[in-house]
């Protein structure tokens, strides 16, 4: 058990012949109890900041691991949330890659008729061509033929009985 100022205080020494002087001995224990008073008091002080300090650095080992579990889980969902955007990302190249597929199909599908279109036109214009060029010759044959002479032979006829009837 260690000893208090009290028990310095209280200790009373025997007398002997030729001892110490009694008044030094009592100045310089009076001394001693004031300088372990002041040691008492420095190290509870220092044992209150002590606790102080643990205290504290306990909440900062709370502090730095609610930081560690933050960063943590915080990495954890960048990680997710990276990994989600490229899993959309994807879909969204396959969904447009499907899309592409679809108008290059469509694209390919209507130049092909429209290329039927234009030939179906072409022969069509090609057959209109030969009939107008065909009726035309023959338009021409007939005006280059004598035949014509009859017809106006045959009108002035007409046109004389038609005269003669209206009078």
């Amino acid at each position: 058990m260690p000893l208090s100022p009290l028990d310095i205080h209280n200790k009373e020494f025997g007398r002997s012949f030729r001892g110490y002087a009694e008044d030094e001995v009592d100045d310089f224990l009076e001394r001693v109890i004031q300088d372990y008073e002041g040691m008492i008091r420095a190290n509870k002080d220092l044992e209150e900041r002590m606790e102080q300090m643990q205290e504290r650095l306990r909440h900062f080992t709370n502090i730095e691991e609610s930081l560690s579990k933050s960063i943590i889980v915080a990495q954890e969902t960048a990680e997710e949330v990276k990994n989600n955007a490229k899993k959309e990302a994807q879909l969204i190249i396959k969904e447009a890659e499907k899309n592409a597929d679809r108008i290059v199909s469509e694209a390919l599908q209507k130049s092909r008729k429209m290329a039927l279109e234009v030939e179906e036109i072409q022969k069509h214009a090609a057959i209109f061509r030969a009939r107008f060029r065909s009726l035309i010759q023959a338009q021409l044959e007939l005006l280059e033929s004598g035949d014509w002479k009859h017809f106006d032979d045959d009108a002035h006829q007409v046109d004389l009985q038609f005269r003669q009837a209206s009078s």
